[in-house]
């Protein structure tokens, strides 16, 4: 009798340690009841959100909050969550309707954002300025039908400077939204490998390249323009690993926090780490005459298996931690491996391409080398070869300076003559 039932038992036991449903946050999620507002809560306020509106509030049903309505426009209606989400896997559903003229608009935004609404506030994806988080817009863009855009920020874009906030979108779908009769809903899916969009139960968009890390706040805001739609939100639920603690998240890195987060919920962490008390002695099946003493030794027996289970599964989910610790340090380091490997692959190709402009820099001075050269011996040439000529025709010659002396000399001589025989031929005068 006992070996069926301890084998019931522990498969329940592995089944419910195997699996990993999900559990609502209360904090963080409102209308999942079908209510806003829970009968023995506050009138006129959500439990742990805060609503706010411009330029007055936003109409709080009991079923739904009218964030902006029919009339007039020009409104804005913002739902934050008072407390951040301590988790990094988690799934989030939001359910709106938008309803109004045929040529309606406006647009609702759903918040993943640090600091909610002191850094946010009412604000749209095209009013916001700079945010850190993510956002998820819900508008008739660009005169479509409609459409699902999904946004990221650090801190360092300034949304509202921005001439277009189309090329910074990460992801997108069609989606026409107003006046469908019914609300609309919006499911986030957050993993540790993926994110995923879903819309009405049919995917969006879905990436491997973010992640929202935990501590950020949830908020839902819509705005209109002159001619409005009325967006009505009727619930945003998060959920998570039941799991995992609230804290979990913030000490995933601490050897502590990840045993308590993967104990039994019923547990409390302290007992995670002591030892599973020893299992009661075996006795013979004849000893347990009643039905009592055949449930009290059940009982002992399943819980002593539950204590081995849940050190178990501590010590797996520990040793996972540590592998997949050890797996980011391993794969960071081959990333640098991989980084200073491309850089040293590129010093040979660098010092080829230095090596061809060497070679044609040496080519060149060669080159216009011979050229002078060449240039300069035949211009020597040319000039030995008329520089005896070119003398010559320089020399001054000394014909005409004899010719010059030896007339004179004739002249001379020739005066002298004539004076000699005038003189001779001359009456001579007697005295």
């Amino acid at each position: 009798m006992r070996g069926p039932a301890l084998s019931s038992a522990l498969a329940a036991l592995l089944a419910a340690h195997g699996c990993r449903s999900e559990a609502l946050i209360p904090e963080l999620s409102f209308g999942h009841s079908g209510r806003l507002i829970p009968e023995d809560g506050p009138a006129g306020r959500i439990p742990h959100f805060a609503v706010s509106g411009q330029p007055w509030q936003p109409e709080l049903l009991s079923n739904k909050v009218i964030l902006t309505p029919v009339a007039p426009g020009n409104m804005r209606g913002a739902v934050w969550a008072e407390a951040p989400l301590e988790r990094s896997v988690w799934t989030a559903e939001v359910e709106f309707r938008a309803t109004g003229a045929e040529r309606g608009g406006g647009n609702l935004n759903v918040w993943l954002a640090a600091q909610g609404a002191r850094a946010v506030g009412s604000n749209s994806i095209y009013t916001v300025g700079k945010f850190d988080g993510l956002a998820l817009v819900v508008d008739s863009h660009g005169g479509a039908g409609g459409m699902v855009r999904g946004f990221l920020n650090d801190g360092s874009v300034d949304f509202k400077q921005q001439s277009s906030v189309d090329r910074l979108a990460f992801g997108h779908c069609a989606y026409a939204y107003r006046n469908l009769g019914r609300p609309s809903v919006l499911r986030l899916r957050q993993s540790h490998d993926s994110f995923r969009l879903d819309v009405d139960g049919h995917a969006c968009f879905e990436t491997d390249k973010v992640s929202v890390p935990s501590g950020y706040h949830w908020g839902v805001t819509a705005a209109t323009p002159d001619n409005p739609d009325s967006f009505e939100l009727f619930k945003l639920v998060v959920s998570s690993d039941s799991t995992v603690s609230s804290g979990a998240d913030k000490a995933e890195h601490h050897h502590a926090a990840a045993a308590a987060a993967a104990h039994h919920e019923h547990e409390a962490p302290q007992k995670q780490s002591q030892p599973p008390p020893p299992p009661p002695p075996d006795e013979p099946a004849a000893h347990f005459k009643t039905s009592q003493a055949q449930f009290e030794d059940l009982h002992n027996r399943l819980q002593g298996l539950m204590h081995h289970v849940s050190g178990a599964w501590a010590a797996v989910t520990e040793l996972q931690r540590q592998a997949e610790q050890r797996h980011g340090e391993t794969a960071a380091a081959l990333d640098g491996l991989r980084r200073a490997r491309d850089d040293a692959g590129d010093v040979p190709q660098r010092l080829r391409e230095l090596e061809r402009e060497v070679r044609a820099m040496r080519s060149d001075i060669n080159a216009k080398l011979a050229a002078h050269h060449d240039s300069l011996q035949g211009y020597l040439t040319d000039h030995h070869a008329t520089l005896a000529g070119t003398v010559a025709r320089a020399v001054p010659g000394h014909g005409r300076l004899i010719l010059v002396f030896v007339g004179s000399q004739l002249l001379l001589v020739a005066a002298y003559v004539v004076y000699k025989r005038r003189r001779a031929s001359s009456p001579k005068k007697y005295l």
